[in-house]
Order: structure tokens, then sequence, then C-alpha cells
């Protein structure tokens, strides 16, 4: 997509849409001034892997200016809603939440469970993510709390008590069997429970049920006693976190090598009483400030916001130069300022959105953390088992690929040339089986993949199941034919994966470029993959492993030969010498910090010549 004229897109706040070739929206975003955001989409640098696919996709840019910020933040969510764009980050399972709700306008008020709270006045409790725990509460609390069952309409029309009534579970306000002042009774013990004031109540009960035992009233302390023994079974269930109480949400986020997990933990009134994980594959933490604000967003249109929200950081704005703004400007509304807002015209009081202040807070964040860790670890595992099997299927492989093996060449002008090589076994890399080796110098990469097969056959199994090879048709050659020759054809399956090609025939290494290509053995044309796919975009990770890998250390290869030529110059120091530091010393770092004392330990180095080379380590 071309660079849109700066004069054709407005200075107001409003929203910007990102649409493909076919009209749909892709991509809906906000800004407080829509020129300065949208022209950030077009710099040469900075952009995240998301970013740079979803522009490869997009075809035109349409703007919605609004007068506010606020209402561009609400025009933005309902857009998100409405149209689900590909590219936003959206939260896929909102019905796995469940509230409480008792309304405090009802003469006899009804505990009923819900999925979505309203601005009716009724009070909310929870949320709860599981249905099966939200109504074993429900029934616990109406056996031992006796609060009507039946809705408005069925109370009204009602000429006899119902079963719950005879079975002690209802106290039958329909038939006026029960006082409104008896009735509130209860409906401040279960409001007081579920609003994690359990201390409270339970020294509220002690006294009642005493004050009735007192009195001969033995059937009511009795029913007092079932009701104190129910709420400490309830009460064992809960961890109390928080020694000063305290209603919030925490959230911490996690982020493996596939994708970002985020965790949130629920505490009401210092007890943590509940907790979700979701994971986004294919993020990464460049994707954090996005995520976390429409985390917010969509996670609250279902579930009630207390009066904190903690966040393991506060995100910087989606405008580029919020800075600046801030300096030109500092009574610019941020973008926390504005969810503050909208979340507390949600709950109808002050919610602050706030980053860790202390230890405790700290100490939420990790448990909220550990929560996202563990569902990325289990998504990922469910995942990749998953892609190995859509992988083989795609490369007509008998059996998923559980060991894969990927190599590339790195060279600077053909001097101090190396092949990495990587390992993913079930799909996750294996870091301890990485190896590099170091070959003859050569600029012919095809030559050194050759050069390198007889050198991976004498490392011996185990075998991978395919070999992947970062280049195209002409590298995946040259291996076949050593294999050949060695005698071991057909021992590992072979793929070659290459960048997509420009009308001059040269790599298409734009900003976005994610159609690559990937070649087998015996077809003349790339394996028919569709941009974007899981099974392309994982063994794409496993060619930008195997890239960083092998650059990472060639690199460190040209460092340890240019240190050498340096050490070599001082009198008295050759080869053998340079050598002996290389073997002692992992890296340059660790030669830089090493101290004369050090150096001396090593064989045939004294003090003159330790205190020589400290000072051209120093110097490097």
């Amino acid at each position: 997509m071309q660079r849109p004229a700066p004069s054709s897109i407005p200075t107001a706040p409003g929203i910007y849409l990102f649409k493909d070739n076919r009209g749909r929206i892709i991509y809906v975003g906000k800004a407080r001034m829509l020129r300065r955001r949208v022209l950030s989409y077009f710099r040469t640098e900075g952009l995240s892997t998301k970013t740079q696919a979803m522009l490869s996709h997009a075809a035109c840019l349409e703007y919605i200016a609004t007068t506010t910020e606020k209402e561009a933040l609400l025009l933005e969510a309902s857009f998100i809603k409405k149209h689900h764009p590909h590219y936003n980050i959206m939260l896929r399972d909102d019905k796995q939440y469940f509230l409480f709700r008792l309304n405090p306008k009802n003469t006899f008020p009804r505990l009923e469970i819900v999925r979505q709270a309203r601005r009716d006045g009724a009070h909310y409790f929870g949320p709860f993510t599981s249905a099966i725990s939200a109504r074993e509460t429900w029934k616990l609390l109406h056996r031992t709390f006796a609060l009507r069952r039946c809705t408005d309409r069925a109370m009204k029309n009602r000429v006899r008590p119902c079963l719950y009534h005879f079975m002690g579970q209802c106290q039958a306000p329909c038939m006026g069997m029960v006082t409104t002042q008896a009735y509130q009774e209860n409906v401040s013990r279960v409001t007081a429970l579920l609003q994690g004031r359990s201390e409270e109540l339970l020294r509220s009960l002690h006294s009642a049920m005493e004050q009735a035992a007192e009195a001969l009233e033995y059937e009511r302390a009795a029913a007092l006693r079932d009701q104190i023994r129910a709420v400490e079974i309830t009460v064992e269930r809960q961890a109390v976190v928080l020694p000063g109480k305290g209603d919030m949400d925490v959230v911490g986020l996690f982020a493996s090598d596939r994708g970002v997990a985020l965790g949130i933990i629920f505490v009401r009134n210092g007890a943590m009483t509940d907790g979700r994980a979701f994971y986004w594959s294919g993020l990464t933490l460049d994707d954090a400030p996005e995520l976390l604000w429409s985390f917010l967003g969509q996670f609250y249109i279902h579930a009630m916001p207390p009066p904190r929200i903690l966040l393991p950081w506060i995100p910087k704005d989606a405008d580029s130069e919020d800075r600046q703004d801030c300096n030109e400007n500092p009574g610019q509304i941020t973008e926390r300022d504005m969810w503050e807002q909208n979340l507390a015209e949600r709950r109808q009081g002050v919610v602050r959105i706030v980053s860790p202040q202390n230890a405790y807070d700290n100490q939420l964040v990790n448990m909220a953390q550990a929560n996202a860790r563990e569902e990325a670890r289990r998504q990922e595992s469910v995942k990749q088992t998953d892609i190995l099997d859509r992988l083989a299927q795609a490369l007509r492989m008998a059996e998923p690929p559980r060991r894969i093996e990927s190599v590339d060449v790195s060279h600077t002008g053909g001097r101090q040339t190396r092949v990495g090589m990587v390992v993913f076994e079930e799909g996750r890399a294996e870091r301890s089986q990485y190896r590099v080796y170091s070959m003859p110098d050569s600029e012919d990469d095809y030559a050194t993949l050759a050069a390198w097969i007889p050198r991976r056959l004498e490392s011996g199994p185990p075998w991978p199941d395919l070999l992947l090879i970062d280049g195209g048709r002409g590298q995946l050659a040259a291996v076949g034919r050593a294999l050949r020759d060695a005698g071991k054809e057909g021992l590992f399956m072979l793929a070659g994966i290459a960048k997509a090609r420009t009308a001059t025939g040269h790599a298409d290494r734009r900003a976005g470029n994610v159609a690559d290509r990937v070649f087998v053995p015996g077809r003349a044309n790339p394996v028919p993959l569709h941009e974007g796919s899981a099974e392309l975009l994982f063994l794409q990770n496993v060619r930008d492993t195997t890239h960083r890998f092998a650059i990472g250390r060639h690199r460190r290869a040209r460092r340890a030969s240019a240190l050498s030529g340096e050490l070599m110059r001082l009198p008295g120091i050759g080869p053998v010498t340079a050598r002996l530091l290389w073997d002692h010393f992992e890296s340059v770092e660790d030669m830089r910090a090493a101290s004369v004392e050090e150096l001396r330990k090593l064989p045939g180095i004294g003090k003159n010549k330790a205190e020589q080379l400290r000072n051209v380590l120093m110097s490097l």
C-alpha cells in the first residue's frame, strides 16, 4: 500500500480503517491526531511483524473523525466488536464469565446468575470463569440463606409456597411468610460473603447464634450454626493474598517464542477468588501495549471492573508522538485517563489503572504471570502437535517431523564461513542441540552446504525427520547431490525455504513481505502454502531462528579473528597465545573483565605479558 499524502489525512482525533482489496476491514485503530498516527505506519523501520503483515494485505485506508478522544475510543471498540478485524487483537471467549446479580430495588431481592453486567442499579459480584463453580456456589448460598429462586412474574402469580419452601431453602416471601426485615438480613449476609467480608459476617452469625441460644430459640440457633459452617467452608476455598484487604484485578504477561499469554487474577477483599488466562499465537512483546488496552476494553464489556486494576506496567499511548504531545500540552489526556473514565462510568464509581507500587503488588503480578506462562505452555503444546501433523500433510510426509534440523550459511566476503544448525523437537527449539560448523573460506553457498553434509553425517544420529535449508532450489539441489554422493539419499526429508522474487528475479525483502516459498525435491513449483498459514509461519520461525544463530556465530568468529590479530601485534605474542586466550575465555567480554592476576594464571603468561594483554584488551 502506498503512503497517503499527509494533506489528505485529518488532524482531528478519530479512527482509521485499513481495508483489503475486497473492501473488508482488516484493522481498526484510534488516534488523538489521525495524521501523525497514520503516517507512523509508513516509516522505514521499527514496525512489528504483525503490523508489517497487515500492511502487506492492506489496499486502502479510510478515516472517521470525532470531536473528542473519548468518542474515538468508544467508536474503535464498537467497530472491533462489529467487524472482528483480522489484525486486531481479539478476546474470543467472553461467554465464559459469570456474575451474581442482586437488585436492592426489589423488596425481596433474588440472587441470579448472569453473563453480563448492566447499568441498572443492581449489585454484581464476580466474575466466575467456571459455570460449574458459579452454580455450586449459588446452590450453597440458597441452601444456607434461603433466598427466593423464582422470577418476579412467577412470584406475583404464585398461590401457594413452592417446593423449596418445604425443603427449608426458601422463606416463601410470595405468601407473606417472612417479613421484609428478616429477608433483608439474609440478603445482607449473602452480600457480605460475596464481597469477601467473611470475618465480619462470621462475627455477626456467632453473635446471633449465641443470642438465639440464650433466648431458648434452638431451631434458629441451629440454622445459624449451619450458616456458619457453610461460610467457613466457602472461606477455606479462598487464599488471602493482601493483608490490608482490597478489591482489584491483576494482570500479568508472558512472552514465549511463539506468542504472548495474559493471565488475570481476581482479588476481592484481599482474597484471590478466581483467575483466567489467554493466549495469542504470533504476537510478541512489541504488541503488548495494544494487547493490554484491547484486553481492558473487551474484557470489561462482560465483567464489572473493580476499583483498582493492576497492570505489569502502564503502556505508552498508541500515538507515536505521545511524549511530544505531553511536552507541548501538559494537560493532554492520556489513554490511561480515557480508560479510567470509561470504566468508572461502567462501574459507577472510581476506577484506577496502576502499575505495581509495592512488594505485594509485585507478588500478585508474578502470580498472574505464572498463570500466563502455564497457559502458553499448554496452548503451544497442543498447537505445535497440530502444526506438525499439518506440515507432514503439506510436504507429503508419511509421519509428522518430530525432529527438524535447519541450516544456514553465513560469511563476510567468503571469510569466517560458518554453517549454523538449529534443532526443533516436537515443535520446540532445543538450544542445547544447536551446533556451528567452521567451514573453509568460500563465497559459494552451494559448495559450502555440499561440504557440510559429510560433516553432519560424521556427527551421526539422531537423524532429523526433516532438514530445512535456508535457500531455494539451488541450495536444495546441492544438499541432495551431496547425500547421493555419500550413499545416504533418502536418509531424511529435505526442504528449502526462500524469499519470494520480484519481477526482476531478485529476492523480495520489502518490509511486510511474508510470501516465502517452500521447495521440496522432485517438485519444480513451490509447495502450495498460503501466506500467513500456520505451517508457513512455523517454517519461517524455524528459518529465522537459524539465520539469527548463524549470523551471531559468524560475527563472533569475526570478532575473534580481529582480536587475535590485535593480540599478535604485541611483541612475543603469536597464534599460540591468542588460541590460549580463546580456550580459557568464552567471549571478548570475559577477556576484558579478567584481571592481571587471572591472566597470569594462564600457562606461559608472566607479569609483564599479563599487563600488556590487559592494556590491549581494555583498548578494544
